[in-house]
């Protein structure tokens, strides 16, 4: 999986362990893959409330985060590797064509992107996260 994906399955992961879609209750029959396409697509899928989830996964970590800037910090909520090494992995996967030498200006860009890319697959992200 890459790493934008794995991002975004966090995500959506969250999403779906508050509001218990996706998880059968007991003594359910389970549900095939047939059965997930058809429904999907008789419905529209509700759109993933980004940043309350972030919010939540803050609140749960018990310190104070700057996930709202930080590509770094929001890397660490989500539980997952934030090194430069993984940051410089995925700007490549993004398609950063900066310098990856200059680690701050490349991390804004990453974060800016992730929220452009996380909007486009469904997410509700704050405006003033995409400019």
């Amino acid at each position: 999986m890459s790493i934008f994906g794995d991002i975004w399955s966090k995500i959506t992961g969250h999403a779906q362990a508050a509001s218990g879609a996706g998880m059968p209750s007991a003594g359910s029959t389970p549900v095939s893959m047939s059965d997930v396409t058809a429904s999907s697509s008789s419905t529209a899928p509700a759109a993933v409330d980004v940043e309350a989830i972030m919010t939540d996964l803050e609140t749960k970590s018990g310190h104070k985060s700057n996930w709202h800037e930080s590509i770094v910090d929001m890397m660490s909520l989500l539980g997952m590797d934030n090194s430069l090494a993984q940051r410089k992995a995925l700007a490549t996967e993004l398609g950063y064509t900066g310098s990856m030498n200059d680690s701050a200006t490349m991390n804004v860009w990453l974060h800016k992107e992730v929220m452009k890319q996380m909007a486009a697959n469904g997410g509700k992200v704050p405006a003033s996260m995409l400019d």
